[in-house]
């Protein structure tokens, strides 16, 4: 049975960053690094580069723990490229994409060092019922 491998990388149809699942190879003597993938969201199947994702994913994160992080609190509001610290996972993280769910309410999605990507709710106090 076919190993199933999932990544997330950046859906030109859905304009943020979603989970992909890699369904084949590309031929070829350069394209070693290139993979057709399927998001999982909207199902449109795109050429990723993969070596783009593994270069990002080493240099974005590293040495965030020595920059001015905010607290993660679900209260605060944050802003994409802020670094946030999350107390209860002991993980220094930075926000790639902001969302507003279907309820109203907004969320972030954070890389963190540790736990990889997070989806977390921000502004949930700011808020008011209508």
């Amino acid at each position: 049975m076919a190993r199933i491998k999932n990544i997330e990388a950046f859906c030109n149809s859905c304009g943020t960053v979603q989970k992909m699942e890699i369904t084949s190879s590309v031929t070829g003597e350069e394209s070693e690094y290139k993979k057709w993938a399927k998001c999982k969201s909207c199902k449109q199947v795109m050429l990723v580069d993969i070596s783009d994702i593994i270069k990002n994913n080493a240099a974005t994160l590293e040495g965030i723990e020595n920059e001015e992080c905010k607290k993660y609190s679900p209260s605060s509001t944050f802003e994409v490229g802020e670094t946030i610290y999350h107390e209860n996972w002991d993980d220094f993280g930075r926000v790639i994409s902001k969302e507003t769910l279907s309820n109203g309410k907004s969320s972030i999605s954070v890389e963190f060092q540790k736990s990889g990507i997070k989806k977390l709710i921000e502004s949930l106090n700011n808020q008011e019922v209508r």
